[in-house]
């Protein structure tokens, strides 16, 4: 095979060969991968719903997002009727190892009165610094903050539901469905019906 002469339109297309290839392999990676993903992602929801709420039977799970030091973080709130909080789960976040990533335990130690917020009713929780009386993470005061905001917003959004719907912010879109699925089947009722199958770094 003759070698390609090594000019500059030469080289320009073999570069554009080379980023069609690997934009092709990493799209087929990820069409292989997004089902598992998914699928990952919904089980931990899942299991994070669960613990939450424990075995309260009076328990609503919601979700809330806000932005953190170092990005977004997702957490799941779990309520009692009252709108006491019975526990939380980080689902995701990119705050900095061992200082804003001490969320996912350092609220919940039952040990630490000062900085635990199990069983007390959210809304309007603040840390020390801004008057408040929950105990921040240690140089981390950002990363607390915006952890506080997301579960005085997971209880707003709880009464919000809560007083309109009675249905979790969780199961909001189930809840439709089945309302959907019930209003079909009365449609239907009488007819005959055939089935086809088918770092971070404190500055304070």
């Amino acid at each position: 095979m003759k070698k390609l002469e090594s000019t500059f339109l030469n080289m320009v297309l073999s570069l554009v060969i080379i980023s069609v290839v690997a934009a092709g392999a990493l799209a087929g990676v990820y069409l292989l991968t997004k089902a598992n993903i998914e699928a990952q992602k919904k089980a931990k929801q899942e299991a994070a719903k669960m613990a939450v709420i424990a075995s309260h039977e009076d328990g609503t799970a919601v979700e809330a997002v806000v932005d953190g030091f170092g990005g977004q973080f997702r957490i799941m709130v779990g309520f009692d009727a009252e709108g006491n909080i019975l526990g939380y789960e980080v689902l995701e976040h990119q705050e900095t190892p061992g200082l804003g990533s001490h969320m996912t335990h350092w609220f919940k130690n039952a040990d630490k009165p000062n900085q635990n917020i199990i069983g007390r009713k959210a809304g309007s929780l603040t840390v020390s610094k801004d008057g408040g009386d929950v105990d921040a993470i240690t140089a981390a005061t950002i990363s607390s903050r915006a952890f506080l905001k997301a579960i005085n917003q997971a209880y707003a959004d709880f009464h919000g539901v809560e007083a309109h719907t009675g249905a979790s912010q969780l199961n909001k879109e189930e809840a439709e469905e089945e309302n959907s699925a019930e209003q079909n089947n009365r449609a239907l009722e009488g007819k005959e019906v055939i089935i086809i199958e088918e770092t971070e770094v404190s500055h304070e």
